[in-house]
């Protein structure tokens, strides 16, 4: 089997306006970490999609043999979806029923998980930090760097992957940050970045925060947060210039905070500009934002993903963290800045446009462009290889 990177990118593209070619059947998905609260998320969105089908649940070894129903802790308000509730869940042996896998894997083990099963030939589409910044890994928002997934045929090289390669989304506070920033650095470039973050205790997974701590209190810290947000956007809105990632170069600063809210991730954000701009461009630059005829062809995709919102009081996270079912970056409060050139608010759903629901956009994104297939391991693409030319 050809490894995906033999399709053109313009060629895929003209092909997949719908859906992609899954007349004889879905493609089938596999969920690793699928017991943690981002797994749930996705076991959740992937009820009923019409591109692809929940084959396999894999877990830790203690819940390895028992059927989801049995294993999972659910967390969501609706209940588990009837596709999954019978499936079996294995270990995270590579060789589940499945054309791809997504990662909700804790970091702790998804580093080797991840790469064992991109070289067994499986696309990984991981919420994972491990690979984030990884010179030959892309780190994707499809509205933001779809050109990025060029760098899958030097990372299957690289690593000597046949069929599998690995592809992340970033951390659930950069994902919104980096929504809203895309438009403006189009329009104006950008400068510099100061970012403070009120983060909802659902990103700290389940048990997550010990009531005692975040009751009625702020906890301002969380544990390599702000690190991440410092050095996920400058590969973000970089450039892949066909042999590395070059950073975007920003001067960014950010201050995270865990707070009491269960669900979104409110962001107070101060932006420098390399050009003039009026609130009102600056507005317009994001209400006006949209996608590609390709990514809006993708079933999780919102053609206007950024929301702007006129009442001096929102977002917020009670009443706009569900906005465009959760995908959507909800701005408000654009003004002036007497540090920088301009400040807004912006909301966030960190465990669908952060998390789940970023990863499940990625993947559509991979199936328009042909990049997700049967797994072919490396050994055996080696066996298929003729003695002589």
């Amino acid at each position: 089997m050809s490894s995906p990177a033999s399709d053109s990118p313009s060629t895929v593209g003209a092909q997949h306006r719908g859906a992609p070619n899954t007349q004889a059947r879905k493609i089938r998905a596999g969920v690793l970490g699928a017991t943690g609260l981002v797994g749930q998320r996705i076991v959740q969105l992937l009820a009923n999609h019409p591109w692809f089908e929940l084959t396999e649940v894999a877990a830790s070894e203690r819940s390895s043999g028992k059927t989801y129903s049995e294993a999972v802790r659910w967390h969501l308000d609706a209940p588990i979806p009837s596709s999954a509730r019978g499936l079996v869940v294995k270990g995270l042996d590579t060789t589940l029923e499945c054309d791809f896998v997504f990662s909700a894997l804790d970091s702790s083990v998804a580093g080797s998980a991840e790469e064992a099963f991109a070289r067994a030939g499986y696309a990984v589409v991981s919420n994972s930090r491990n690979h984030r910044m990884a010179p030959d890994v892309p780190l994707l928002i499809p509205e933001v760097n779809a050109q990025h997934l060029e760098a899958i045929p030097l990372q299957q090289k690289n690593r000597g992957y046949s069929s599998g390669f690995i592809v992340t989304n970033p951390n659930c506070s950069t994902a919104g940050l980096v929504l809203v920033l895309k438009p403006l650095a189009d329009a104006f470039g950008l400068e510099k970045v100061f970012v403070v973050t009120l983060q909802a205790i659902s990103g700290a997974g389940y048990p997550g925060v010990a009531a005692m701590d975040i009751q009625a209190n702020v906890v301002p810290f969380i544990g390599g947060e702000e690190e991440k947000m410092e050095a996920e956007p400058q590969k973000l809105l970089g450039k892949w210039d066909g042999a590395r990632f070059v950073e975007a170069g920003l001067g960014l600063s950010a201050h995270c905070n865990r707070v009491p809210v269960i669900d979104g991730h409110l962001e107070c954000v101060s932006i420098g500009l390399k050009k003039i701009a009026s609130l009102h461009e600056v507005s317009e630059a994001l209400r006006n934002f949209e996608i590609s005829p390709e990514l809006a062809a993708l079933p999780s995709a919102l053609r206007n993903p950024v929301v702007v919102l006129e009442e001096e009081n929102r977002p917020q996270p009670r009443r706009d963290v569900n906005t465009g079912n959760g995908m959507a970056a909800v701005v408000g409060r654009v003004r002036e800045c007497p540090l920088l050139d301009v400040k807004l608010t912006l909301l966030s759903h960190n465990l669908v446009r952060g998390a789940a629901g970023a990863a499940l956009l990625n993947a559509e994104l991979l199936a328009a462009r042909g990049f997700l297939k049967r797994p072919v391991p490396a050994q055996d693409l080696q066996l298929a290889e003729p003695v002589g030319r």
